[in-house]
């Protein structure tokens, strides 16, 4: 028996979990200057004490000795980096920038802001964008996550983020789940819908092409084939209104175009549906008929919803249901895309896209463009920018010069890697602003070593659009510096060298009084300010003043658009669909030990547990290629090919093949398909055809097989919740 008395802390800091958008509240215990520990505070929303296998064991990446400590300067393309100053780091930059501004001027310059950094990180660095480069380029990857709802839910409604709270889930009525592996995605919100089916009774439909857990607390699961969601959609909408399940008093005080839109519903049956989507047309009407008579019902879906060619309509689709059926606008309704980062809804508010400044302010409306010049002194460019897969094909074109990086990674996440690597080949100048040398800094001619989360203070904000505190835990590593200090210091030495006399303001304090300047210019902020947050704990936005109690869900009397406005849609793909060549669709999504590119939880003893990537295939198709759970797979699509194991279960359709995209060893972005949503720039992440055989271990991976087979890696992975 161990008798040795528990370790105890140097000290134990309150922050927010830097993993997906749940937001959860956590604990550091800190020894050492290491996190030995992390808890959960049981009287703290959003997560009440729960934290999954990630949040709970995976925040170790922060000491990893892999860790960026200093600038590095490559001195020529294709050489070594090697160690610089960060005097000299960021007078070459500047002069670099400044020089391509003057030949070819700053919408030559393409800029990535981060969902993983501080809203003030994310501020600062739009701030500088837009008013010393004089450039609106400036995106990151909610274009390539939730683009699709985005748009659709701007078309729609005017608002683009969750429209209802986390602490209304466990308390629901009837909700459909869509798109989203809630289990291994976002693994504490699915405790709380779990909670609502079991202990509240409620009725749960699952619209899902894969077996995910969720299914087995569902009443209806429709399987639809992939790439049907809008004939689904729109034939339940159908069976709404041939059976007059609608909300007659909502439509007339509240939406528009309702008439045309139900005469272009005639053609989407049941019956036409189930001939295309593969759902049986009583399943349809069942579920159109369990949402429809609901007291409250509610939306909540993922990327497979948003990540398509059709990722607009499909968004458009769910909110015409919603506003037919009154279903929005009241606790435990309304329309809920479940965001995949930390703090992507924040990065988004932050002015961290092309078109908007901060809480979806319009770059191209005079008087809101004006009140930011006044307040920043300088003149602002008026057009919307390019967004990140338009950056990408401006480098081929020449169009874009430079690029600078700030904590993504392109070379893992943009679609069809092998033109996104040919394309930022084509760059003249590439900087990465970061915590780790990842696939993209590989490629950069300046690296600024960068702070975690567990590094500065801050804030972040969460899926349900609540705006919460990081705070400082340990100390910087090596030289590292807050992405705000970085954009700070690099601002003022370009002001300085382009001769700009009157300062648009980067003399910053502390972060504070960045967020002080974000409410100035943000009515949507103005009554979040650091005391509060620390009396509070978190302010969901909206919140325009100080008595304000801060808005958990939208839209109770009008929204931001005035009337929501219904869309006619068509039925139609843009996707690359399977054929004699290729005749396996291939998905693409995540696992719940792994996180997007896997930078943070591949430096992680998370990486232990999961250590390689896994092609998950229906037996049926394992049986027909002789394979079985744990051989080795080749899969090959039009653009590139992948050797990776496969996992046999009956979790993906017949004829369909899941690949998560957290491992470069075999990178599922080689495989899938850069075209595009025409109105959201998002590609087409869940749709790819591709062929498959029997492959021999790589080379450089023999040898790991009785190791991987102990740790039980080509298993069905199980759920990590505490």
């Amino acid at each position: 028996m161990d008798m040795r008395p528990p370790l105890k802390p140097d000290h134990v800091v309150r922050t927010t979990c830097p993993y997906c958008g749940v937001g959860c509240q956590m604990n550091l215990h800190i020894k050492n200057d290491l996190i030995y520990r992390v808890s959960a505070p049981f009287d703290s929303a959003p997560n009440y004490g729960n934290l999954c296998v990630k949040g709970r064991f995976g925040t170790d990446f922060t000491t990893h000795p892999g860790r960026l400590k200093t600038p590095l300067i490559r001195d020529q393309r294709g050489g070594e980096l090697r160690e610089a100053s960060w005097e000299e780091a960021l007078t070459l930059i500047s002069k670099r920038l400044a020089q391509i501004v003057q030949e070819s001027s700053g919408d030559s310059i393409a800029t990535y802001a981060c969902a993983k950094a501080t809203n003030e990180d994310n501020y600062v660095f739009q701030k500088w964008a837009r008013a010393i480069l004089k450039t609106n380029n400036i995106d990151h990857c909610a274009r390539l996550c939730h683009a699709g709802s985005v748009t659709g839910l701007q078309l729609a409604i005017g608002s683009s983020a969750m429209s209802n709270s986390i602490a209304e889930m466990e308390h629901l009525d009837t909700f459909i789940v869509t798109g989203s592996n809630t289990t291994e995605t976002h693994p504490v919100i699915s405790l709380f819908l779990k909670r609502a089916v079991r202990q509240n009774n409620a009725k749960l439909i699952v619209i899902d092409p894969r077996q995910i857990e969720l299914t087995d607390f569902a009443a209806l699961w429709l399987r639809q084939k992939p790439g049907t969601d809008v004939a689904v959609f729109q034939a339940m909408a159908h069976v709404i209104v041939s059976e007059s399940l609608y909300n007659e008093e909502f439509i007339t005080s509240r939406t528009e175009d309702f008439d045309s839109y139900i005469e272009s519903l005639e053609a989407f049956t049941p019956e036409w549906a189930e001939s295309v989507s593969g759902v049986p047309a009583e399943d349809i009407r069942k579920a159109a008929r369990m949402y429809a008579t609901a007291e409250r019902a509610a939306f909540y879906w993922g990327m497979g919803i948003s990540q398509s060619t059709h990722g607009t309509d499909n968004a458009l689709a769910l909110t015409n249901l919603a506003l037919m059926t009154g279903h929005i606008g009241k606790p435990g309704t309304g329309l809920n895309p479940l965001r995949g980062q930390n703090n992507v809804q924040g990065c988004s508010d932050s002015g961290g896209l092309p078109n908007v400044y901060t809480a979806y302010q319009r770059v191209d409306n005079p008087e809101i463009r004006e009140r930011f010049e006044r307040v920043w002194n300088t003149t602002l460019p008026s057009e919307p920018g390019l967004t990140v897969t338009e950056m990408v094909d401006g480098a081929l074109t020449g169009k874009i010069r430079a690029m600078v990086v700030m904590g993504e990674n392109p070379l893992m996440s943009e679609p069809n890697l092998s033109h996104a690597h040919h394309a930022l080949e084509a760059l003249d100048f590439i900087v990465c602003i970061d915590i780790f040398m990842n696939e993209t800094s590989e490629m950069a001619d300046v690296i600024l070593p960068s702070a975690s989360f567990a590094e500065k203070d801050g804030t972040f904000t969460n899926s349900d659009r609540r705006v919460q505190r990081i705070r400082q835990a340990l100390p910087s590593v090596g030289l590292s510096q807050p992405d705000w200090k970085i954009v700070c210091d690099l601002a003022k030495q370009m002001e300085s060298l382009m001769g700009v006399e009157a300062s648009a303001g980067f003399d910053y304090q502390d972060v504070e009084a960045i967020w002080e300047e974000m409410r100035a210019v943000t009515p949507d902020f103005y009554g979040i300010t650091y005391e509060r947050l620390e009396r509070e704990g978190g302010v969901h936005w909206p919140c325009p003043s100080a008595d304000h109690p801060g808005t958990p869900y939208l839209f109770e009397k009008e929204f931001p658009r005035g009337r929501g406005k219904f869309w006619t849609l068509d039925y139609g793909t843009e996707s690359e669909l399977p054929d004699q060549e290729y005749p396996y669709h291939l998905t693409t999504g995540r696992v719940l030990f792994h996180w997007h590119g896997g930078t943070m939880t591949r430096r992680s003893k998370l990486d232990e547990i999961f250590p390689e990537p896994i092609l998950e295939m229906h037996p049926d198709d394992a049986h027909s290629l002789e394979l079985v759970s744990g051989d080795w797979v080749q899969v090959t699509s039009r653009r590139g090919s992948v050797i990776c194991r496969t996992m046999v279960t009956g979790r993906s359709p017949i004829g369909t093949v899941f690949l998560p995209f957290h491992f470069v060893e075999a990178a599922a972005n080689l495989l899938t398909l850069d075209k595009i949503d025409p109105r959201a720039k998002i590609p087409d992440f869940k749709m790819a055809a591709v062929k498959l055989c029997k492959a021999e271990v790589p080379p450089d991976r023999k040898g790991t097989d009785i190791e991987l087979e102990k740790r039980g890696a080509i298993k069905e992975p199980t759920q990590w919740v505490h």
